[in-house]
């Protein structure tokens, strides 16, 4: 590790050491070289978690079947803790694992303590969770937040640690701008990062509205980007001159008649001389089912 500690990039030795190689090598690095105090069987009432741990969501389910598992095996991997305050002990990595043995009644926790300051105990927690994929997208995209403020970083010095690509890093920070109600809906897998990516171009109230849209009818990624591509063709449509009560109504019940015969929906596009219909599909299959019925 000599050649290691020669290499600086501003962060403290610890991270030097840790982020050399690739991040892939974090646990392992941690486990095999700890400080003095070395591994350590601790009080579970002396270590307490990480505020600013990235993840927020613990399964009950998963937790209470971890819990029975290590009744019955103890627990195989110790988790690693930075020193507190009055003899306390902070989480950096195993935060389920700690819950997990308190459930299972244990006393004592084996531990692996390393000296960190914020920044590094803030960066390998966030890397941690990323290898064991504990995160869901809003608490790494919201893990991605908190070390460019906390801390400074650019996406590209976020991406070099993590381990992953700058353009990685942007897309999960772009998560942030979604409304509160459908950050819960990505959380609890309701819908995927594709859809919440196509929701980002809309304000929060048609964000939530599309949302529910995709919940209730299914609809998939491409499905939901023509919605959303032509909700704000619509919305930038400049408005068109008043036309006859009686032809809006019979564009209209064209517009349903078609609608109706082809299964997607049709739209009228009115222009002062000329116009034109436009029919949405959401694959190849339904452009050939739309073909089909064209041809009858």
């Amino acid at each position: 590790m000599a050649s290691a500690n020669k290499k600086k990039n501003g962060l403290g030795k610890g991270v030097n050491v840790l982020f050399n190689d690739s991040p892939d090598e974090l646990l392992s690095v941690l486990e095999s070289e700890p400080d003095k105090s070395g591994r350590n069987l601790l009080p579970i009432i002396d270590i307490e978690p990480n505020k600013d741990q990235p993840r927020k969501d613990f399964d009950e389910d998963k937790l209470a079947a971890l819990a029975e598992s290590i009744k019955e095996h103890g627990v195989i991997s110790p988790i690693l803790v930075t020193p507190g305050k009055g003899g306390t002990y902070k989480i950096v990595a195993g935060e389920r694992r700690w819950r997990a043995s308190k459930l299972a009644g244990l006393k004592e926790i084996p531990c692996i303590i390393k000296e960190l300051n914020a920044q590094e105990l803030s960066e390998l927690a966030m890397v941690e969770n990323l290898q064991r994929d504990d995160l869901n997208p809003i608490e790494e995209s919201e893990g991605y937040r908190y070390l460019m403020e906390r801390f400074s970083l650019t996406q590209e010095e976020i991406a070099k640690k993590i381990g992953k690509s700058r353009s990685a890093i942007a897309n999960a920070l772009r998560l942030n701008n979604l409304c509160p109600e459908v950050k819960n809906l990505l959380k609890d897998d309701k819908l995927s990062q594709g859809h919440a990516r196509a929701l980002l171009t809309l304000d929060s109230e048609a964000q939530l509205a599309i949302a529910e849209r995709i919940i209730q009818d299914g609809l998939n990624v491409r499905q939901t980007e023509a919605i959303v591509q032509n909700y704000g063709s619509e919305k930038t449509r400049p408005q068109k001159k008043t036309v006859n009560p009686m032809m809006q109504k019979y564009y209209k019940d064209v517009e349903n008649n078609l609608s109706s015969q082809f299964g997607t929906k049709v739209r009228i596009c009115e222009g002062s001389k000329k116009g034109r219909i436009e029919i949405e599909y959401y694959s190849k299959d339904d452009l050939e089912r739309i073909l089909f019925e064209l041809r009858k």
